[in-house]
């Protein structure tokens, strides 16, 4: 099957959400650059969603999503379930026709990549992949890095990461190795310098690989007032006067360091509190005193408003490939202190922040103190204007719209 090329190109994504959480946001930036330029975009997502510009099509329903999962657990199927909803999605795109379909997150119990890359293959539609973790290039797990694996440079088997009644990795990178591996047409781009060093380490090393960061809305990530918005949180007193130390997370578990930030709380001064966002009632309820958790907003002017009354903003997580929360601090003017692992210490500059030692909460203490002496304000203009010249979303997604353009012309 060929397909030929529109006289307006069409653009398919494919991602778990569609404008929702980071990567369905960096979906629909995309999509939307694509349309200013005249193209007819689209959207083919598995669950949760918010109003999008361009048409969207929900590949699964529910009780498919909870199918997906029990064969993941049960069988370590994931990705190789959902099958009519999959072939269902084949229909919908040889409908559509696109000239690029551009993957993102393919996994997380909505998609059957087998049956997808099967069709893909056998038609000469260019496919973009965004590598957002390490999913597509393992036997199952979509970080490997803080295991010291190196199973997937070879073959992966046995994984110390499975939680699977069977684990099945051996076949899964199989799979993966053979039908995502062998696309013709596949363009990989990775999230930081970082992840493409991984990426060309895997059996994707012969295809093309480019870089493109993430980048964030300058215009809504930008020094707010908050004041509003901790009265009507019921927050304002709390804050009063506080050196505030900050962490965003969509998912908070161990792996993203929440027992150090609960250590660290043990160590704080008087004036000092930390602050995490994206926090579930079943934690927050075991907080310490000096620790505050708020719920996950999808409203990003309230996010920014709290990045502009945070002090720092920090990351602990054991695995991060690219730590897009620390370029949205610094778009709100807010110096960062990291782990030195994954890819955030490349983000970090002598101007707008610090680097502590790897899973090593002490340090990353005194690294904050260190930001204490100086003040907020000594980085707050380093910070603005690293964010607005390399990391400005026009800046970075129209250079995915640059690599449309040039696959779709040879």
């Amino acid at each position: 099957m060929q397909y030929s090329l529109n006289i307006m190109p069409k653009l398919l994504q494919l991602n778990v959400t569609s404008n929702w959480g980071s990567t369905g946001r960096i979906a629909e930036e995309c999509n939307l650059i694509a349309r200013s330029q005249g193209w007819d975009t689209y959207v083919a997502y598995g669950r949760n969603f918010n109003p999008s510009q361009s048409e969207t099509y929900c590949v699964v329903s529910r009780w498919e999503v909870y199918r997906h999962y029990l064969e993941h657990r049960l069988l370590d199927n994931e990705g190789l379930a959902s099958r009519h909803a999959t072939k269902r999605l084949v229909r919908k795109i040889q409908e559509i026709q696109p000239d690029i379909v551009h993957l993102h997150n393919i996994h997380d119990h909505w998609l059957n990549f087998e049956i997808l890359f099967r069709f893909l293959n056998q038609t000469d539609v260019k496919v973009i992949y965004t590598f957002h973790d390490f999913w597509a290039m393992t036997g199952g797990c979509s970080y490997f890095v803080d295991s010291n694996c190196l199973c997937w440079q070879t073959g992966c088997y046995d994984c110390p990461q499975k939680h699977n009644l069977i684990d099945r990795s051996k076949r899964n990178y199989e799979l993966k190795h053979k039908y995502i591996g062998g696309c013709n047409n596949l363009v990989i781009t990775a999230v930081s310098e970082w992840m493409g060093s991984y990426v060309r380490q895997s059996f994707f090393k012969e295809k093309e690989i480019h870089v493109i960061p993430n980048g964030v809305d300058t215009q809504i990530f930008q020094p707010l007032d908050s004041s509003g918005l901790l009265k009507s949180l019921n927050l304002a007193d709390r804050f009063n006067n506080k050196f505030v130390i900050m962490g965003v997370s969509t998912q908070w578990q161990a792996r993203k360091g929440l027992d150090d930030y609960k250590a660290m709380s043990r160590m704080l001064q008087p004036d000092e509190l930390i602050v995490l966002v994206g926090v579930s009632d079943n934690i927050m309820a075991k907080l310490p005193d000096n620790m505050i958790g708020i719920r996950r907003t999808n409203n990003q002017r309230e996010l920014a408003a709290l990045y502009s009354r945070a002090n720092v903003v920090t990351s602990f997580s054991s695995a991060e490939t690219f730590g897009l929360t620390i370029i949205e601090g610094y778009a709100c003017g807010t110096p960062a202190v990291v782990y030195d692992n994954t890819a955030p210490p490349s983000l970090i500059t002598a101007e707008t922040g610090l680097v502590a030692r790897d899973h090593d909460y002490k340090d990353a203490y005194s690294k904050i103190q260190q930001i204490k002496q100086k003040g907020k304000s000594y980085y707050t203009d380093a910070c603005i204007q690293l964010a607005r010249e390399k990391y400005d979303k026009e800046k970075c997604f129209s250079q995915y719209f640059q690599l449309y353009n040039q696959i779709i012309n040879g």
